[in-house]
């Protein structure tokens, strides 16, 4: 007997040897225009018995699972109370179990109290996966995800106080070209603000499903990037960085142009001088054909 995923499913590219388990399906927000990755679903929670189900089918050929990653696409929607219950069973079925991980939304992160992310803490669950996109309050309401800058810092301090790593993505291109430096103004705000574990950047790619809306956002006057533009945005937003702590930074994501890797801020001229050597064209940029989509 087999897990049977609802599709499609989606896990960050660390979690690839975790146990997915599907605590939810679909995303409870599914509103941001950039993205359509969960828009064949209709946001469900599932049922505790459907999820121990999955568990145990698990534990059966590997009880000794150490990392779970709770899917989809922001389980931390759920109320507290269903996972601490969960977090509970996996405790019971896996004895070595050491990280629990979830996506989750910078609406629910917000409305987590300090309390709740210390209990939840304590029960395993300890790394969040956060999508920042832009720290722009202006570009926000345009790709349909309207919150404040103010806000995403005040939960991602929360987790951070509740003694949580966050890993969080920053999209380059976002803002197009008339938006970019309030772009990498407002995003490197959130994270000189904030105590983030895992930064990572990935190019913005639009597909057909999702292109129109995006542009309708604004008003049919968007500006894409191109993959050297992109890089100059990269170098600009890295150059603005200066993190409380240290923060590992990467930009390998299959959408990127060219992989980057190293820890902010000892890295940073580092990074930036690479940068500046693919920009002036002495380092060759990943094709479109090889990016992985």
């Amino acid at each position: 007997m087999f897990i049977s995923y609802d599709e499609p499913l989606y896990r960050p590219p660390a979690e690839a040897y975790s146990f997915i388990l599907q605590v939810t399906l679909g995303c409870s927000f599914n509103k941001c225009s950039f993205c359509s990755m969960y828009e064949t679903k209709k946001f469900k929670i599932r049922s505790i018995d459907e999820i121990l189900t999955d568990i145990k089918i698990y534990a059966k050929y590997n009880k000794s699972a150490k990392r779970v990653f709770l899917a989809d696409g922001d389980a931390l929607a759920l109320p507290t109370k269903k996972l601490i219950e969960i977090l509970n069973l996996l405790n019971e079925y896996f004895p070595k179990l050491r990280r629990v991980s979830i996506y989750a939304s910078a609406f629910n992160l917000y409305d987590k109290t300090l309390e709740e992310l210390k209990l939840l803490r304590s029960k395993k669950l300890s790394l969040i996966y956060y999508g920042i996109e832009t720290g722009s309050y202006e570009l926000l309401k345009k790709i349909k995800k309207p919150i404040t800058n103010d806000k995403m810092i005040s939960g991602l301090n929360k987790a951070s106080n509740a003694n949580m790593k966050i890993s969080a993505t920053v999209v380059l291109g976002i803002g197009g070209k008339k938006y970019s430096k309030e772009h990498i103004l407002h995003t490197s705000n959130i994270i000189n603000n904030t105590n983030i574990t895992y930064l990572s950047t990935l190019q913005l790619m639009l597909d057909n499903s999702s292109i129109n809306g995006f542009y309708k956002g604004f008003d049919n006057d968007f500006e894409p990037l191109d993959d050297i533009e992109m890089l100059k945005e990269q170098k600009s937003f890295i150059s603005s960085l200066n993190p409380k702590n240290a923060v590992i930074f990467r930009s390998n994501h299959a959408s990127n142009s060219f992989a980057l890797a190293g820890t902010l801020p000892k890295d940073k001229e580092k990074l930036i001088k690479e940068l500046s050597l693919v920009i002036k064209a002495q380092k060759p940029i990943i094709p479109n054909f090889l990016r992985g989509f």
